[in-house]
């Protein structure tokens, strides 16, 4: 299992939240290494977030719902 967590983007305020944008894949879907999984965003920046591994990927957290830095957002099995 490999946990997918929400980069550390605000390095003012590393308890800053921020949310999924977007998911570029739905819960359940097989992924490949370096896939992109979602689009984040803090303030007014966003990144893309790749998978880390090939598997199953799991949700963690819905998109546009506010959470910390650093939080697991989704996992690969």
């Amino acid at each position: 299992m490999t946990e997918v967590d929400f980069p550390l983007m605000s390095g003012k305020d590393p308890d800053a939240e921020g949310v999924v944008a977007t998911w570029f894949v739905e819960d359940g879907e097989q992924v490949r290494e370096d896939q992109l999984l979602a689009d984040v965003a803090v303030d007014k920046v966003s990144i893309e977030v790749a998978a880390p591994a090939a598997g199953t990927v799991h949700l963690l957290v819905t998109a546009e719902v506010p959470v910390r830095q650093g939080t697991p957002i989704a996992r690969i099995d």
